[in-house]
């Protein structure tokens, strides 16, 4: 496999069946953007309580929210690059709401692996520097994050 997962279940209700599903679907990913062999990213599974004080402290939005990603990658002012390190590529922290996936996995009228999978996506994409402030990157990120679940066999 091209992409290092570690996964932490704190809500112990992600069946092993879908835990090894979203590591495939990620290396999938991976592979497609050519993601340096090796590459590192954590999976958090988490409860909609959890995942809103993780909103509230990181983001100011006291409020439920189906994913967030931390990207590693990101430089800010004082950071230092270390450079010639033999270092995996580290890219970062997707948290999930395992909750939030299932209801809107209801409400969009799709599987819950769809809708799991797309949230794994998601905030993989995030890692790797997509977003969807602007039209331009909205359409940019959707395109591209819908070209990989349905060549992967997760379509709506």
């Amino acid at each position: 496999m091209n992409l290092v997962v570690d996964f932490l279940d704190e809500t112990n209700a992600v069946l092993d069946q879908q835990r090894e599903e979203i590591e495939k679907l990620l290396n999938f990913a991976a592979t497609k953007l050519a993601i340096e062999e090796g590459s590192e990213v954590s999976v958090t599974f988490v409860t909609n309580e959890r995942i809103q004080e993780i909103n509230r402290e990181y983001r100011n939005k006291d409020s439920v929210t189906d994913v967030i990603s931390f990207a590693l990658e990101e430089r800010g002012e004082g950071e230092v690059e270390l450079i010639g390190a033999d270092l995996p590529r580290v890219l970062g922290d997707i948290i999930i709401s395992i909750a939030k996936a299932e209801e809107q996995a209801k409400d969009y009228g799709h599987s819950f692996m769809r809708e799991f999978g797309f949230l794994a996506v998601h905030g993989f994409l995030h890692l790797l520097g997509y977003d969807h402030m602007t039209e331009e990157q909205e359409q940019e990120m959707f395109t591209l994050q819908k070209e990989i679940l349905d060549e992967y066999g997760l379509k709506r």
